[in-house]
């Protein structure tokens, strides 16, 4: 928790010394981070499964991968600091709020989603 928070502490700092917070509503900062995580899947455009499995594996675009990943961390940090959210605490609600909707016992080895697991 405390590297997440340094992190944004961090970015926050980078932010303001730039004078960006003027730009950053909560609108402006979700299009963005929507922008970049189309960046992240041009990564994979036009490319075969196995293509995309091996990325990683290639310097060069193992670097966008990674880039892109920040970039999205990035700005669904300052997305959870403007609306107030913990995001630490919002995965593990969501998490167990999951495992609720997927019990293991209908989930398992389903792609099936949670309205079509039956009761």
């Amino acid at each position: 928790m405390a590297d997440l928070k340094a992190l944004t502490a961090a970015l926050l700092e980078f932010r303001d010394a730039r004078d960006w917070q003027q730009f950053h509503t909560l609108r402006n900062l979700i299009v963005s981070l929507n922008l970049e995580a189309g960046e992240l899947l041009e990564l994979t455009q036009w490319q075969r499964d196995d293509e995309i499995e091996a990325l990683p594996a290639d310097p060069v675009r193992a670097q966008a991968l990674r880039d892109e990943c920040a970039d999205i961390l990035l700005y669904l940090l300052l997305i959870a600091d403007k609306a107030g959210i913990d995001l630490l605490e919002a995965a593990r609600v969501k998490l167990l709020r999951n495992g609720e909707k997927y019990p293991v016992d209908k989930a398992y080895g389903s792609r099936a989603k949670y309205t079509e697991l039956g009761n």
